[in-house]
Formats: structure tokens, C-alpha cells, sequence
């Protein structure tokens, strides 16, 4: 990926069409300038994430494996995905990326409260949990591990990262069931 080789502060318009060997004025047809490229892009990557949701069926599927399948395409889908770039977006196009990081959040907010009701209802996920509430932590721990402060790309990998965030979210409000069912798959899952 481009911008984890040469660092986003380098990438421009003329960078590109020199990287992909095309002329200036044909990339300008699709683009006005360098952020509408960027807005372009993260909403590709929003798309990206939404496709999951499109490609698979998971009407009457299990909560957990919901999760799961979700998670796979994910660590597949974003394997190079460093907060370094993540950061580096976020100071040079601000306004973008802020409004990116809101969209793409309120999708996964939205799409973890229908999972954690959906559990609930299936006896895999405690009844006691407050969904509100266990889908803003989720949240907060996906930002969490993009902060390279606290997790240097250099000694942590995302996929790494997600995997044991996810791995700890499923078993803080698992049923006695559901973890049963999360430690079966999940084995079957890593093979």
C-alpha cells in the first residue's frame, strides 16, 4: 500500500498517477483535487465494510457466528491497516476524516446493538447486559486499539490487536451457552 510505504504526508495527486503510470488530467476526471481523492477513498473502505454485511445472509444465524464471520473478513479485509496512517489521515484532512470516523462508527454501533439483541434473544449473550451501553465499549475499544500511543504498530499488529479484542468482547457477555459455543467455533475457526 502506498501510504504505509511512502507515509501519507507524501502521497499527492502526481504521486499516484506516477505509482499507477497514468496521466494527471485522466485521474482529474474522476477527482477534483486531493481530498475529494481521500473522501473517495475512506468511502470506498466504508463500503468495503458495509459489503460484508451484503455478501453473507445472516438472517437466521447465530449471533455469535455473526460476530465471527464478521471478524474474519475484517482481519482479511484490513490485515494492513496501521494507526499510523490512521493518524496521519487525521491531520492533514481533518473535517474528512473526522466525518469518516463518525459514519463509519455510527454503522458499527448500529450493527453491534441488532448483534447483542439478537444474542440475547438466542440465550447466547447474558440477559442482564445493557446493550447501549456494551456497544459504546465495543466502540471504544476499536478506537483503543488504533491508538498508537498505547499500541505502537511496530509491536502490535492489528489483526493481532482485533483478535484479542474481539476474543475478550464475546467472553465478557457470553452466557455459560454461548461461550461453549464461541470456544467450539472458535477453534474450528482458527484452523
Amino acid at each position: 500500500m502506498l501510504a504505509i510505504e511512502k507515509g501519507v504526508e507524501n502521497i499527492s495527486i502526481q504521486v499516484i498517477c506516477n505509482q499507477l503510470n497514468l496521466e494527471k488530467a485522466l485521474l482529474l476526471k474522476y477527482v477534483k483535487d486531493e481530498e475529494d481523492l481521500v473522501s473517495k477513498v475512506l468511502e470506498f473502505e466504508r463500503g468495503s465494510f458495509k459489503d460484508i454485511f451484503d455478501e453473507y445472509d445472516f438472517d437466521g444465524m447465530n449471533a455469535i457466528d455473526i460476530l465471527m464471520i464478521v471478524s474474519k473478513e475484517i482481519a482479511g479485509r484490513y490485515y494492513d491497516v496501521t494507526p499510523t496512517i490512521s493518524r496521519a489521515l487525521k491531520e492533514r484532512f481533518p473535517v474528512i476524516y473526522q466525518d469518516h470516523f463518525q459514519i463509519r462508527m455510527d454503522f458499527i454501533f448500529m450493527k453491534i446493538k441488532i448483534n447483542l439483541q439478537k444474542g440475547i434473544s438466542q440465550g447466547m449473550y447474558r440477559n442482564d447486559l445493557s446493550i447501549e451501553l456494551i456497544a459504546r465499549l465495543y466502540l471504544t475499544r476499536l478506537i483503543d486499539i488504533h491508538n498508537e500511543d498505547v499500541f505502537p504498530s511496530d509491536q502490535f499488529s492489528f489483526s493481532t490487536l482485533f483478535e484479542v479484542m474481539f476474543e475478550n468482547f464475546v467472553r465478557s457477555i457470553a452466557t455459560t451457552e454461548g461461550l461453549k459455543y464461541f470456544e467450539k467455533k472458535n477453534k474450528a475457526f482458527r484452523k
